[in-house]
């Protein structure tokens, strides 16, 4: 039988350059990612997801690739990444890579060869045009980038580029570019990966579709064919933007994604967390469709881009500005927010652990990004997504802990003024301390791996008669779970009636509460404000009739 291991997994995403140097030369490493692999799987985490470490310009923080096929110089070499795969297998890590099939860099020799001339066998793998189509989509970085056409000099043609205007968009309708994916994804399954991260995966389908989304998901069945033909446990994880409604063409009948990026629940957890009221959360919930048998979505509070709140109306994105980023430099892209989870909830321990009690509760996998698990915040000094990508704060020494460099060798500045600075915020320091983030959040964790029913079970919202309260639950063969919690900073009576009598016993809350066990219907019990509560559900036997 297949392993759905992604289904009950909580990945950890490290951004490699940021992570840790290992070398002293400033830049993050796989090397660095190995000495703390240990650090990762104790907090929970069960998976990485490792941002691009391919060689690259590094204009777009690797997404920018030169060679699919070679480790950059900056993050190490091919064996270091062959050893970080076997010390994350010692350790019970799967390890997940990105796949960026949606572009290249312009250095890509692919793209060098295809501007040679027309005639050239690479001049297909990219998209041309004499003269740009009078109407075509706008640019993914309005303000950055005015046009997704751009003049090739050598070419004599434009080229289009859906982001930046040095990553030039692959033609993934291209039969001989398929075959050159293949060899990339045969060389990475040979050597360990456990799954691919599908970077922009929504724009991929549509360009293999040549501009027609449904023409373009072939290409989703053809490499989850291929890479389950190889190696059945590998999983397809997809950045997939789009209404909820369209995730079943995503999924498939159990033949292309294997997890999908909820955007959705992502916007609207936190339109629910400003207004401190979790219907919108608990609506767009509802509103979701249940994934295929062997499909699941991924779910996370913040990545290592801006907080996209482009699904919502213009006053519910007004709302959340203004409760997490009021600042104009806080806001990027005309849709959203590039700003570090603590900062948002200013800095409040107990309400980012609410934060990530939603996070553990919801249908899916969990994603926690590097830092946010110890409250790092961000440089808004940096230029646009930059502001959430700074080195990781291990401990109160020099550089965080980060790097043995030069100050003005690092990567990027590490914080050290303001609340999050990295003397008062690093790793260190928050293993010693009982009630930190960091411990809040590992016991969520381990707790979490714990709750199978999550991921081999169905979901049901529970309706309460407190507006702040998120109530789910979840049944699988005979077993069910109850999550609750409260969004909001006031104290809140819970009351649900549930058709069927359950006794609840308690596996996790924000404190110990008194005894959770009840025969009662409907049940009623407290919750804190910004507290959480999990239960497990049992049938109560009823007594024979005398």
């Amino acid at each position: 039988m297949k392993s759905d291991w992604y289904k009950n997994a909580i990945i950890y995403q490290v951004d490699t350059g940021y992570f840790m140097d290992s070398n002293g030369d400033g830049i993050g490493d796989l090397g660095g990612v190995v000495k703390h692999l240990d650090y990762i799987r104790g907090i929970g985490a069960t998976a990485i997801w490792l941002t691009p470490f391919y060689l690259t310009p590094f204009r777009d923080h690797g997404y920018d690739v030169q060679d699919h096929l070679q480790v950059d110089p900056r993050f190490g070499d091919l064996a270091d990444m062959v050893f970080m795969l076997e010390q994350a297998e010692e350790l019970g890590l799967h390890v997940i890579i990105e796949l960026i099939l949606q572009h290249t860099s312009r250095e890509h020799i692919w793209f060098q060869e295809a501007r040679k001339d027309r005639s050239s066998p690479y001049r297909d793998y990219y998209i041309w045009a004499d003269e740009p189509p009078e109407h075509d989509e706008p640019p993914m970085f309005p303000g950055v980038e005015n046009s997704v056409w751009s003049w090739d000099d050598r070419a004599q043609q434009f080229y289009r580029h859906m982001f930046y205007h040095h990553e030039p968009d692959l033609n993934l309708a291209c039969p001989a570019l398929i075959k050159e994916i293949e060899r990339i994804i045969v060389f990475w399954l040979r050597l360990g990966v456990s799954g691919f991260r599908l970077d922009a995966a929504s724009h991929m389908v549509k360009q293999a579709g040549q501009g027609e989304i449904k023409k373009g998901f072939p290409l989703l069945n053809h490499l989850r064919d291929f890479v389950g033909l190889r190696k059945p446990d590998t999983i397809l994880l997809g950045e997939v933007d789009v209404p909820p409604e369209q995730y079943r063409d995503y999924f498939g009948d159990n033949d292309r994604l294997h997890m999908l990026l909820s955007f959705t629940l992502n916007k609207h957890m936190f339109l629910a967390f400003a207004r401190k009221d979790a219907r919108p959360l608990a609506k767009a919930i509802e509103e979701i469709p249940q994934p295929p048998l062997r499909a699941c979505l991924a779910n996370w509070l913040r990545n290592h881009d801006e907080l996209d709140l482009g699904e919502l109306s213009q006053a519910e994105q007004k709302e959340v500005i203004a409760a997490f980023g009021p600042a104009p430099d806080m806001y990027i892209y005309q849709r959203g927010l590039r700003r570090r989870l603590a900062p948002m909830f200013n800095n409040d321990t107990q309400r980012l652990a609410m934060a990530y009690a939603v996070l553990f509760s919801l249908p899916g996998t969990p994603i926690v990004r590097y830092g946010d698990e110890i409250g790092m915040g961000e440089n808004l000094a940096l230029s646009e997504r930059n502001a959430v990508r700074t080195p990781m704060q291990w401990s109160g020494e020099n550089n965080a802990g980060f790097s043995a460099a030069a100050a003005e060798k690092l990567i990027a500045p590490v914080i050290n003024r303001g609340p999050n600075r990295y003397r008062l915020v690093n790793v260190n320091k928050s293993q010693i301390e009982d009630r930190s983030l960091l411990h809040l959040v590992s016991k969520m964790a381990r707790t979490r791996l714990g709750c199978k029913e999550i991921g081999s079970g169905r979901w049901k919202m529970i309706h309460t008669q407190s507006p702040s309260i998120l109530a789910i639950r979840y049944d699988s063969d005979g077993d069910a779970l109850l999550m609750v919690t409260n969004l909001s900073d006031k104290k809140a009576r819970v009351t649900i009636d549930q058709p069927d009598l359950m006794m609840l016993t308690e596996l996790l809350g924000d404190q110990e509460y008194a005894a959770s066990g009840t025969i009662t219907t409907p049940c009623k019990f407290p919750v804190n404000g910004y507290g959480y509560r999990w239960f497990t559900l049992s049938k109560i036997p009823h007594s024979s009739a005398r």
